[in-house]
């Protein structure tokens, strides 16, 4: 059963991940990845609040760590795009914005998945 939940869940994620990466690309004429930044940002604050109401306080099935952290959050979040964003804008010279995309993108998870780990603990 827990196969299904991660393919169902991969499933709706790389949906999400894909019309949360069209809708911002369409926004944006730079060549700042944005649209990784988001849902790798969004994914770190939404995997902190599950960790909390999953696996600390049991609050939801243990089942739904399948679903939602594993695979809807593994295939919404994406360390292989973000890699790849990074290596295209050294590899065209923007070795500036491809240090602060990274720098920016780490910190930004960081803080978004220990504010939410917080602010879930508070509730």
């Amino acid at each position: 059963m827990n196969w299904i939940a991660v393919a169902l869940g991969g499933a709706l994620g790389a949906m999400a991940r894909y019309g949360v990466s069209t809708w911002l690309f369409q926004a944006s004429s730079h060549k700042f990845p944005y649209a990784t930044l988001t849902v790798n940002v969004l994914g770190s604050f939404v995997m902190g609040i599950l960790f909390v109401l999953i696996v600390e306080r049991s609050a939801l099935p243990l089942e739904m760590r399948s679903l939602w952290m594993i695979g809807f959050l593994g295939a919404f979040t994406t360390f292989s795009t973000f890699s790849l964003d990074a290596l295209d804008l050294w590899q065209n010279g923007d070795l500036s914005v491809a240090l602060l995309y990274v720098l920016v993108t780490v910190v930004l998870c960081l803080l978004a998945i220990s504010s939410s780990i917080w602010l879930t603990r508070l509730l």
